[in-house]
């Protein structure tokens, strides 16, 4: 994987184990060379995220609206630093900058980038893979939400594979790694017809 959307989140949240992951994952996108796409703030997970595989010597592309750089949070060290006009162009090109996704501990913004992007896969609009970084348990809510909508035949069982969620940093990767989208007509596998 040459390049890597992180979704972070504007806070650094309350447990030090955030900080610690996202200093590892900074880390070890650098050493493999893997590029780092995000949304382009100095503030929370995100700034941490920029600085940590910067000082490992890698690339972080930053993709950020106008009205926040108004507001000052972008970072202005970065590799690249992309700025548009909406949160719409932002999530696009982040997307299309990305060879697949990773979403660390965040809030709503965090949330709503991973269900958009499991909502494109699940409708074919890519094949990306797409991880959660589930660090101390974080994401555990909302895979007991997706087993539940799977169950209750909301969500198809392939689609709910498609988030990858591991505990360290070490094994998202590897999962990710080894992602092999599945084939065939996605509106088949979503729509009942």
């Amino acid at each position: 994987m040459r390049s890597l959307c992180v979704f972070c989140g504007s806070s650094p949240g309350r447990s030090p184990s955030y900080a610690a992951a996202v200093a590892q994952l900074g880390a070890t996108l650098a050493a493999r060379g893997t590029r780092v796409v995000y949304g382009g703030a100095r503030v929370g997970t995100m700034g941490m995220l920029a600085e940590a595989t910067l000082a490992a010597g890698g690339e972080v592309v930053g993709v950020i609206p106008q009205h926040l750089m108004d507001y000052e949070v972008g970072h202005d060290g970065l590799t690249e630093l992309h700025v548009v006009g909406s949160m719409h162009e932002r999530k696009a090109l982040m997307a299309d900058l990305a060879d697949g996704f990773v979403a660390l501990p965040g809030g709503m913004g965090t949330l709503e980038e991973l269900a958009e992007i499991l909502t494109w896969a699940q409708l074919g609009l890519h094949r990306k893979p797409v991880g959660a970084l589930d660090v101390d348990g974080y994401w555990q809510p909302l895979l007991t939400f997706l087993d539940h909508a799977r169950d209750e035949e909301f969500l198809r069982p392939s689609h709910r594979e498609l988030l990858i969620a591991r505990p360290t940093v070490d094994e998202l990767l590897a999962a990710l790694d080894t992602h092999a989208p599945a084939d065939g007509d996605a509106t088949d596998k979503w729509v009942d017809r």
